[in-house]
């Protein structure tokens, strides 16, 4: 009988064992999604005016909370619809997350917004979000010169009315 008992207690270790390393080997990769825009208005938000930039380069970089240190990076390019994709395979707890812009490919609108150059994003699981997609908030880049357009449409925003 005693066999009997070690055997069981054996298999039910094992069979803990190996559910443990299976959620650990089967933890989903999180994307990191967002978008690139080209701010036409100059107004430093997304107006209906607004055109999103294919092509546009953005990093995603991942440091450790004390010590600064770079801990993970990965750069994406912007598809048609301005929309990017970075793909983070290990989890980033101990780590803040940014995505920062890097270059546009259009010259009228290269010029790197402030305040809107980066977005942190949180990169782990262990937050209480099921979802494996984390979305950054949008980045963009100011164009040279407004849409001639652009006065009559702040207005609808109440922006340049004095009063």
């Amino acid at each position: 009988m005693a066999n009997g008992s070690h055997a069981f207690a054996a298999t039910c270790f094992l069979f803990a064992f190996l559910n443990a390393v299976v959620c650990v080997v089967s933890t989903p990769d999180i994307v990191v999604e967002g978008r690139v825009y080209c701010d036409t208005c100059r107004a430093g938000f997304e107006t209906t005016a607004t055109e999103y930039i294919a092509g546009a380069k953005v990093k995603l970089e991942c440091k450790n909370y004390t010590t600064g240190e770079i801990i993970h990076t990965n750069q994406a390019t912007t598809d048609a619809t301005g929309k990017y994709q970075i793909t983070v395979v290990d989890d980033h707890q101990e780590e803040t997350c940014q995505v920062t812009l890097i270059s546009s490919p259009r010259s009228d609108c290269s010029e790197i917004s402030e305040g809107r150059n980066s977005a942190l994003v949180v990169v782990t699981h262990n937050v209480g979000i099921t979802s494996g997609v984390r979305y950054a908030n949008s980045l963009g880049f100011l164009k040279e010169k407004p849409l001639e357009t652009c006065g009559q449409l702040l207005l609808q925003y109440a922006l340049g009315v004095d009063g």
